[in-house]
């Protein structure tokens, strides 16, 4: 066959060819077009770097695409785009007639005229093909004409999340090339008949009896009135002033209700608006994987009295997306985020409200760690992430306390095989230059017995984080976000909180004498607090409460203005525990607003 043959795309392979097509009717003869006066566009994608070029456009109705190098001469292509009209022309022509009846040579398809035109110049057929298709060139083709658009902006990737729930933000997956995000421009449309048996009113099934606009902005919150409605975004990809060829996306589900009131809600009335510099509002908070949720234990064992749909991930994900942008947060820590959860529903959701962010997978396991941070605040300087076991092993920083835990050959192996991560951020004042301070995330091993374990990692966590400071951002200071499975009473709370933990503490043979190994552990920092205090609890499941999160801070160099109130116990209880129809999560997240000495 041949390599360069006309291919006809499915719709969802181009960017281009929904609108291309919505652009050309095939109800209105080419003449008719011409005449309305807007000529047709030749998409040309020409990257430098890159050994071939893309050419789209629509002909005869129907949409081509064409990959060509880009040092071979013009001429071939134009001999190329005349062949593929011929060749339509004679299939559509033979088509008509049925097969047996001969074709006279006067019947035979002309020949049409191809050639492209540089500021009404006929562009020499030796000039190569990265060099001829300029924008604004005109490429005609017969008495059609085309505006050559070169590396317009476009959407490489355009997508709405399934379930749409009245009264929490929709927000499109979307990745621009040649553009800029921000300068894109939305419009919203909702169906005027609720997508119901259409052909008992006669009409044709799946056909749309119209729509009607009902927003402009990159994120969408559907009322109670869209309910059984699909929803549609016709959107316009941007960079400054030049625009590209709009994409339309019709949502596969009708708008469904939503679960009424959210244990958030409360808390939102105080995190209506954005704190204002030098404070920083920073959230912490196990968002609980999907991985987890859907187990079978989850389901029979863990959180029985959830109602199944309220686990599904798109269910969750809709409260959890709303949650967060509510907190209007200037960083936000969360852990167990599922890989595809943090590509495909809060970094797209999170990007729309102004947040940026970085994550960290937990290897063997399919979550891991995420921060982001407001982009309009602060802007990533550098990343400083490990895993505690691999560091506690290869880093000499950690040697004395390697030699220490080996004294238990049964601790150390335990202490080795978990992959537990440290996500470590230093961020830069954007306000204030120079001005700096390390976020670090974790969520340490999750076992009622691994106290000694949680030790040493946080041992790990604490000297790893002190020598990054050191190195990178002298005098920052630390705002040590996580799930740290540890309660107040525990080694690692007295750890962090008073910067030592006695060789006598209980944790140190938290499970029996075989893994047992006592040693004094001092805090690579002076003592540091709990800036949300100690709630009765900030993970309440069936069988177990306790408080396990914490946002930690250095006293001397940021101090608590606000802490966000956690929800009443009756709020948390309503459907028993959680998670809940009204609440997507075992934990609650920690909220609070730190002023920062400038």
């Amino acid at each position: 066959g041949d390599l360069f043959m006309w291919t006809r795309l499915p719709a969802a392979l181009s960017p281009l060819s929904r609108r291309l097509l919505a652009s050309s009717p095939r109800t209105l003869p080419a003449a008719h077009r011409r005449r309305s006066g807007a000529m047709q566009p030749a998409v040309v994608r020409c990257v430098p770097g890159e050994a071939k070029l893309t050419i789209s456009l629509c002909v005869g109705g129907s949409f081509r695409h064409m990959l060509r190098d880009q040092d071979e001469p013009l001429g071939k292509v134009l001999v190329r785009i005349c062949n593929g009209i011929i060749k339509s022309q004679t299939g559509a022509k033979k088509k008509r007639k049925g097969k047996n009846q001969a074709e006279s040579p006067s019947q035979a398809a002309e020949q049409p005229v191809v050639k492209l035109l540089q500021g009404g110049d006929e562009v020499a057929h030796t000039v190569l093909n990265s060099e001829a298709w300029r924008d604004g060139a005109v490429l005609q083709v017969g008495e059609v004409s085309y505006t050559v658009r070169r590396n317009p902006p476009a959407f490489i990737t355009a997508e709405l999340p399934v379930s749409l729930m009245a009264g929490f933000p929709v927000c499109p997956k979307l990745e621009v090339e040649f553009g800029n995000l921000q300068d894109c421009e939305f419009t919203w449309y909702k169906e005027n008949t609720p997508n119901t048996s259409t052909e008992a009113a006669g009409g044709v099934p799946g056909q749309d009896g119209g729509w009607t606009e009902v927003g402009r902005g990159r994120v969408h919150v559907p009322t109670n009135q869209d309910i059984g409605c699909r929803l549609k975004l016709c959107c316009t990809p941007k960079d400054g002033s030049r625009s590209g060829l709009a994409k339309e996306l019709v949502s596969v589900e009708a708008v469904e209700a939503g679960p009424g009131v959210c244990m958030f809600d409360n808390r939102h009335a105080y995190t209506i608006k954005e704190v204002e510099w030098p404070a920083v509002r920073v959230v912490s908070y196990n968002i609980l994987a999907d991985v987890y949720a859907q187990t079978e234990l989850s389901k029979t064992v863990l959180y029985p009295y959830c109602a199944p749909y309220a686990l599904q991930l798109d269910y969750r994900q809709n409260l959890i997306k709303k949650e967060l942008a509510g907190y209007n947060a200037d960083i936000i820590c969360l852990q167990e985020v599922d890989n595809g959860v943090f590509l495909d529903s809060l970094t797209p959701a999170l990007d729309a409200f102004g947040l940026d962010g970085v994550f960290r997978i937990k290897e063997k396991q399919h979550e891991g760690l995420a921060t982001f941070y407001r982009r309009s605040k602060f802007q990533l300087l550098s990343r400083h992430d490990i895993v505690l076991s691999e560091a506690l092993t290869s880093d000499p920083l950690h040697s004395e306390l390697l030699e220490r835990v080996s004294a238990s050959s049964a601790l150390k192996d335990k202490i080795l095989s978990r992959f537990t991560t440290l996500q470590v951020s230093v961020l830069e004042d954007l306000n204030k230059p120079g001005r700096k301070v390390c976020v670090a995330n974790t969520h340490l091993y999750f076992h009622p017995t691994g106290g000694n374990v949680r030790l040493v990692q946080m041992g790990v966590a604490l000297r790893h984080i002190s020598h990054v400071i050191s190195e990178v951002a002298p005098g920052a200071p630390l705002v040590f976000c996580g799930d740290f499975n540890s309660s107040p009473t525990s080694g690692v709370f007295q750890l962090v909180s008073e910067a030592v933990v006695p060789q006598q503490h209980a944790d140190w043979s938290s499970s029996g004498p075989e893994e047992s190994c006592s040693m004094e552990l001092l805090s690579a920092f002076p003592p540091l607090l709990s800036a949300c205090g100690q709630p009765a609890y900030t993970n309440y499941v069936g069988g177990f409460h306790g408080c396990l999160d914490y946002i930690f801070i250095q006293p001397d160099s940021m101090q608590v203005e606000q802490v966000i109130p956690l929800p009443s116990h009756q709020e948390v209880t309503t459907y028993e525990a959680l998670p809940s129809v009204a609440h997507p999560s075992d934990h609650i997240a920690l909220v609070c607003d730190l002023r920062w000495n400038p």
